[in-house]
């Protein structure tokens, strides 16, 4: 794809006028390893220069959207200062840059969506998600503060009461339950997922640009007035990710056991 030879780690295809379709198509159900989280930040940038491009749809190939960050990627944020600072620049230009950029975003979601992946996902403009997807925020559960997206947009879009529990527990959300709170904008069959996608952007697309471009930047305004709090919250969980918890969290999803936290807090 002209334009987008930088992001190897992604697919790219035009399924229709004025659509941009963007897949994560990887190894261990489309996980984000350290080229692609790059990639999945900066891709945003393009978008916005891209004038063949009027509205992006964000998919996962196969099984799934994204089983979120690869265990190397992981390891390596947990071991190396330096990967650490860099994939914190990055995770904080991911949520930003989709944010800010100004053409509409559309996000089809099936299967499991964790992580980088389900960043982009629940902050696209429209998310379309499948009656069965497994929407999960593993932070807690991987023994750090759940950074990332999460407290930018979740209490936004359904409440301090569910954000906290689901944030806190990790218990994962079927499709169904994320359109009841509000997590999401839209629940279908899932075999419907794509279609209604492509549907919405195709909708998009045929739109009034100004119109739709200058709506998105208004109410992600929302957002923008809360990026003291996105701050915070990322500073904590990269701040977890030199703490003992979160090596037990790698290790214990590597065996596939429960974790034993048995670190050190602040009392």
């Amino acid at each position: 794809m002209d334009g987008y030879e930088e992001f190897p780690g992604l697919d790219f295809d035009r399924p229709a006028e004025g659509v941009l379709r963007i897949t994560l198509d990887a190894p261990g159900l489309n996980s984000v390893d350290t080229h692609t989280h790059r990639e999945l930040a900066d891709v945003w940038l393009a978008v916005d220069r891209d004038t063949r491009t009027r509205v992006a749809l964000l998919r996962g190939a196969g099984k799934g959207f994204s089983a979120g960050g690869s265990f190397d990627l992981i390891d390596g944020m947990i071991s190396d200062y330096a990967t650490r600072t860099r994939v914190l620049r990055e995770a904080r230009d991911l949520v930003f840059n989709v944010i800010n950029c100004s053409k509409p975003i559309v996000s089809a979601i099936h299967g499991p969506a964790v992580g980088a992946g389900l960043v982009a996902a629940l902050l696209a403009d429209i998310s379309v998600v499948g009656e069965n997807a497994k929407i999960i925020d593993g932070h807690t559960r991987l023994g750090v503060a759940a950074g990332d997206h999460a407290a930018i947009c979740w209490p936004l879009l359904c409440g301090m009461a569910k954000a906290k529990y689901y944030l806190l527990t990790c218990e994962p959300l079927t499709g169904t339950e994320a359109e009841r709170i509000g997590l999401v904008s839209l629940c279908v069959p899932d075999d419907e997922v794509h279609d209604r996608a492509m549907a919405t952007a195709v909708s998009l697309a045929g739109g009034s640009q100004s119109a739709i471009r200058w709506t998105k930047h208004s109410l992600n305004n929302w957002y923008r007035d809360h990026s003291s709090i996105f701050d915070a919250s990322l500073g904590l969980e990269f701040y977890g990710f030199g703490g003992p918890d979160v090596r037990e969290g790698l290790i214990s999803h590597q065996e596939k056991r429960d974790p034993r936290f048995d670190g050190p807090t602040s009392e």
